[in-house]
């Protein structure tokens, strides 16, 4: 994959896109103790245990122990994961403004999740931060 490494690039051509899901963060033991209405976003294995993104609202049907509800903002530029300083540009800037952001890089895209209660603010700091280097 050839995505975009330069960071001014990468930030002015981000163009957040906020999900109307609520996700939360959970744990199992393992895979199978997620029942299958469960719609898995993301997967990650930590040494305590598996770690799950799904919807919120499955998630709580299913009784799993988990996070408060999480908005996700998926940023539509191709970034290649070997790019230096998105997550810490980002990051800074939604710290600033005092919200909590915890990343998730996939193979095309990175993903900021945010407290559901954060999404508009969170996304028009994004929004701000790219429309400044456009």
């Amino acid at each position: 994959m050839n995505g975009v490494t330069e960071l001014h690039s990468l930030l002015a051509s981000m163009r957040p896109l906020l999900s109307a899901t609520p996700f939360a963060f959970a744990t199992v033991a393992a895979l199978q103790d997620v029942p299958p209405f469960v719609s898995i976003l993301a997967i990650f294995q930590e040494d305590e245990g598996l770690s799950i993104i799904a919807p919120f609202d499955q998630i709580e049907r299913a009784e799993l122990t988990h996070s408060l509800p999480w908005a996700k903002i998926s940023l539509s530029v191709v970034s290649s994961l070997s790019a230096v300083g998105l997550t810490a540009a980002i990051s800074s800037a939604l710290a600033k403004e005092g919200i909590s952001a915890n990343v998730v890089a996939a193979y095309f895209h990175d993903h900021i999740f945010v407290p559901w209660d954060s999404r508009e603010a969170a996304l028009q700091v994004l929004n701000e931060l790219g429309n400044g280097l456009r």
